[in-house]
């Protein structure tokens, strides 16, 4: 996004940081993409988007395409991500 010339450091959070306590959980690599994106939006977001305290967000959950051949074979994982646009 920033090559395209949108900064969204100001304005980006990652899911698994809403969900995880990094503190006292040691996450590692993180949490799954499907259900952090899941969880997160339907327990931190949507509440936020009704009370009208997020007016408009870009959401764009992440996620790799994992199967057990292309994790054996030690190349770069391909990921799918989708912007879905959300206004209360």
């Amino acid at each position: 996004m920033y090559k395209e010339g949108y900064d969204l450091r100001k304005n980006y959070t990652d899911c698994g940081i809403i969900i995880f306590d990094k503190e006292r959980q040691e996450t590692l690599s993180g949490g799954s993409g499907c259900a952090c994106s899941a969880v997160t939006f339907a327990s931190y977001f949507y509440p936020k988007l009704k009370s009208g305290e997020i007016k408009r967000m870009l959401f764009i959950p992440t996620g790799a395409l994992l199967s057990p051949v292309s994790s054996a074979q030690g190349l770069s994982i391909p990921a799918v991500a989708h912007a879905v646009s959300i206004s209360s």
